[in-house]
């Protein structure tokens, strides 16, 4: 029973967006054929319009139409047109469909989406890279090998440069240089490893801002998504490298300044723990001060003596549990519980 009521809310949103986006989807398509009358360079004015638009505070999803339709035009424009990709050539022959449309609305709402092989996934992110590249932060499109990352740089490249947009791609062993200025391009390229670890060099190798590769993470879409965020994610990214450090180790100038902290950690925590224990002594239902001061010995010396035999006493286990609980929901609990 359970379950046929679930089936009747599974995919609803689906539906709700489909019905949202089909009025969108009308509207690409008649802008397109609209733009089929400009010249090659009215279209590729496009890109700046919409970067002008944008500066003056107009939104992406407003610019959605038309620069979908501007993509799907371009698109058109270059069919039989011979290309160069990864030193074959072929033929142009794509122009977006109404469910590349949606499958493009979707990527750029963050939503996943999936297609069947041959319904044209690499076509398909043009339209969200072309339209998020236009706030100039530069997009990523994460592909699962370099070979891919390499073939649909170069083949859709053809489109993005048409449109005034640069494409590049990362790969391993690339030169730094060469790798920072494939991600000063509009759209960027590269295998999930190969950015994982250019992020990771950038954040805990690099010895200055201008030794960073990348500039920023604003749009990214990541093909395969099932295979790179579970299967790979199982594989740790690890990185290391020779250290370059002249300095004396720190070891033998920290070590007495250490054990002069502990010292006085231990002296401090001696002294309250006694404290403790004369006023249990006195009276066995102590108040909230002295609770306070076994909660500290508590977290600068748990293995104390005296602590370990006062905690085995009930009453005072639960005071201290307590106090502990609402330490961890209070977030004035620094200057409530500050030494005194």
């Amino acid at each position: 029973m359970i379950a046929k009521i679930l089936k009747l809310f599974a995919g609803s949103h689906y539906k709700k967006f489909y019905k949202k986006a089909r009025p969108i989807v009308q509207k690409i398509n008649e802008l397109e054929k609209q733009y089929q009358s400009l010249s090659d360079e009215q279209l590729k004015a496009k890109t700046l319009e919409f970067k002008k638009r944008y500066s003056e505070g107009e939104s992406l999803d407003s610019l959605l139409p038309e620069a979908f339709a501007t993509v799907k035009n371009a698109a058109r424009r270059l069919c039989g047109k011979k290309i160069t990709v990864c030193g074959h050539e072929i033929e142009w022959q794509m122009v977006h469909y109404d469910v590349q449309l949606i499958g493009g609305m979707a990527l750029h709402r963050n939503m996943i989406a999936e297609m069947a092989t041959g319904e044209g996934k690499t076509l398909v992110a043009t339209l969200p890279l072309y339209l998020n590249a236009i706030t100039g932060k530069g997009c990523h499109l994460v592909t699962v090998n370099e070979y891919l990352a390499k073939r649909d740089s170069e083949w859709m490249g053809y489109l993005y440069n048409f449109l005034g947009l640069t494409v590049s791609w990362i790969y391993n062993m690339q030169d730094m240089d060469e790798k920072a200025k494939a991600y000063q391009a509009d759209i960027t390229y590269g295998t999930a490893s190969e950015f994982g670890f250019d992020y990771l060099r950038d954040n805990g190798m690099a010895s200055s801002a201008q030794a960073q590769v990348q500039r920023g993470h604003y749009f990214c879409i990541v093909d395969e998504v099932d295979s790179i965020l579970i299967d790979e994610a199982r594989t740790p990214l690890i990185i290391s490298g020779p250290v370059q450090d002249d300095r004396e180790p720190p070891y033998n100038a920290l070590k007495p300044l250490i054990e002069k902290v502990v010292r006085l950690q231990t002296h401090l925590c001696n002294k309250l723990i006694g404290e403790v224990q004369s006023a249990f002594q006195k009276n066995p239902d102590v108040d909230e001060a002295t609770v306070i001061k076994m909660w500290q010995v508590k977290l600068g010396a748990p293995k104390n003596r005296i602590l370990m035999q006062l905690m085995e006493d009930g009453q005072l286990r639960k005071k201290l549990d307590k106090l502990d609980a609402e330490m961890a929901a209070d977030f004035r609990k620094n200057e409530r519980f500050k030494f005194k």
